[in-house]
């Protein structure tokens, strides 16, 4: 795809989660968020946990305007996600949406609906029992201008095409609602050409975001969508409906927690290839592995590999740049080494996605000098030639160097 930057561009990440989800950092709050968002190069977020009553009191003293609210000149939308577990076809479904809504009145009505359904207070991601059906039914009767888009959507266990709990299509999970869904979200696991081998969703758009549980740049961002124009959620809506924003931001989906099967405490992991060989059952425990989505979109794929529609957007395949410098450095991500090459890289060249993106080459050699491993990995990374060991059961991939790479592929 092009690497030109474009003025009105919008890098948005519309999946996130506040502090009061399970599973996320307790420092998560607004002046935190907008911190890291900048220093990751996003222009929009999610406000993430919307119907939760002590974090919509925080986004509630925001001002609002076009749909979003603002904390100095930072924008966010409104932003949520539900579980949904029920029963449908005899078995039992555990399904994750993301919400979008159109200002804070709409969110008012559907916190109203929730807490008909269930205590919200509880976790920032309420699980209630009603159907994915009954969800695009009460979501169209409070506005139009909600969306409802499946997140992470190829997850085993909480994906709507999931192997462990999902569905084989999205007429079969929303029937004569099918078509108020727009769009899905690839997850980490996934990438926009692995969905477009699946039929149904050549009229769908194909959205990133970064379920992030913490502000972290390694974390928050680190899948996106970028739009373009007029920043309103109106222009937004717009764009995810008629697919017409201009790309997507994807981490490699090897690098995602759930690409390849396995077992993570028998520490297992293989290909599609070779789990057919052994009938799908762990070599170690003797049971059943979890699919991850690899195999998964194998099995639902009806178009065949390298297929793209014509609808496709294109979309950069990215790492994080904690975890080049954690790779180059031989350190982790958050280690004081990995801070402070990554917080000079920042001062020096203004955010990360432009980092990632678009600093020249012969910049980023002539600041990293005597680091040239790490500004050849970040130019590797850009054009999509650094290799990861694939991720499985809740298990992150794993970045490898050339050496490494050899070995293992």
């Amino acid at each position: 795809m092009t690497d030109e930057k474009e003025q009105n561009e919008i890098i948005s990440d519309l999946h996130i989660h506040s502090r009061f989800s399970r599973a996320t950092s307790k420092n998560i709050d607004v002046p935190n968020l907008v911190k890291y968002a900048k220093i990751k190069g996003l222009n929009l977020l999610g406000t993430g946990d919307f119907q939760h009553p002590s974090w919509f009191k925080e986004l509630d003293v925001l001002e609002e305007k076009d749909g979003l609210i603002f904390y100095q000149d930072f924008p966010f939308l409104w932003q949520s996600e539900l579980s949904l577990m029920y029963s449908q076809g005899g078995r039992g479904r555990r399904i994750h949406y993301v919400i979008l809504a159109p200002n804070k009145e709409v969110v008012k009505q559907i916190t109203e609906f929730l807490k008909t359904k269930g205590r919200l207070d509880y976790d920032g991601r309420p699980i209630f029992g009603f159907s994915s059906v009954v969800l695009a039914e009460e979501m169209q009767r409070i506005s139009e201008d909600i969306e409802i888009i499946p997140a992470h959507s190829w997850t085993p266990w909480f994906g709507i095409f999931g192997s462990m709990s999902g569905f084989d299509s999205l007429k079969e999970a929303f029937q004569d609602k099918r078509d108020r869904i727009h769009a899905i979200e690839t997850g980490m696991s996934s990438s926009p050409d692995m969905n477009w081998r699946i039929k149904e969703l050549n009229d769908k758009s194909i959205v990133s975001f970064s379920d992030s549980h913490s502000f972290w740049p390694w974390r928050i961002g680190r899948e996106a969508t970028i739009f373009l124009g007029e920043l309103s959620y109106k222009n937004i809506l717009k764009q995810i409906r008629e697919n017409s924003f201009k790309a997507t931001i994807e981490t490699d989906p090897a690098y995602g927690k759930y690409h390849y099967d396995g077992h993570r405490n028998c520490k297992f992991s293989c290909s599609p290839e070779e789990s057919k060989k052994l009938g799908n059952i762990c070599p170690v425990c003797k049971k059943a592995l979890t699919i991850g989505v690899e195999n998964r979109v194998e099995k639902l794929a009806s178009n065949p590999f390298g297929f793209m529609p014509k609808t496709a957007k294109p979309f950069y395949k990215l790492l994080p740049l904690q975890e080049l410098i954690a790779l180059a450095k031989a350190s982790t991500l958050a280690s004081q080494k990995t801070w402070k090459v990554y917080n000079s890289l920042i001062e020096k060249f203004g955010n990360e996605l432009n980092i990632l993106l678009y600093v020249e080459k012969i910049d980023l050699a002539k600041f990293l000098t005597g680091d040239e491993l790490l500004a050849q990995l970040i130019i590797d990374n850009r054009i999509g030639n650094l290799k990861v060991k694939p991720g499985y059961d809740g298990e992150y991939g794993i970045p490898m160097l050339k050496e490494k790479q050899e070995r293992l592929f």
